[in-house]
């Protein structure tokens, strides 16, 4: 005990700071943005890629474990007219709007999309986005309780 008297003891706890909601879809925009990147590179040198997720899997003796899945990447552009590639940022399954009536960014080919997302992820982070996404966040709400109250009714 007279070693535990030398210190200086405390009741302190840590504290989980909670992440603001512009924190927290920044984080999703950044993922996105992350993954996109990944398949775009796997898809200009000919290799397959398939994003992975946590699932939390019980075996047959009931035990629970954390294992890895894969799952599908939708690709975040597509080709236009002249072979240009468009790439579009989404949030909620629909496409943020860049600027007014703007939804995608052109790129010569796929092998340039690499710096239009590194662009993207940097705004994200200076929060050029914000607005757009707490716009489209609740436009999902809005047709999420829509479609809860019909399926309710």
């Amino acid at each position: 005990m007279s070693l535990l008297k030398s210190l200086k003891l405390s009741a302190a706890k840590p504290q989980n700071q909670p992440a603001s909601p512009q924190e927290r879809n920044r984080e999703k925009l950044r993922g996105y943005l992350a993954e996109q990147r990944a398949l775009a590179e796997a898809t200009v040198a000919g290799k397959p890629y398939a994003g992975v997720r946590t699932v939390t899997k019980t075996d047959e003796a009931g035990n629970r474990s954390r294992v890895e899945v894969p799952r599908t990447v939708r690709k975040g552009w597509f080709i236009g007219e002249g072979g240009k590639v468009f790439f579009q940022l989404r949030y909620g399954g629909q496409p943020l709007e860049l600027a007014k009536g703007m939804t995608s960014v052109e790129a010569d080919d796929l092998a340039a999309i690499g710096p239009i997302i590194d662009t993207l992820d940097q705004a994200v982070l200076a929060g050029e986005f914000d607005a757009a996404v707490a716009a489209a966040a609740q436009a999902r709400a809005a047709t999420m309780k829509t479609a809860k109250s019909k399926k309710a009714g």
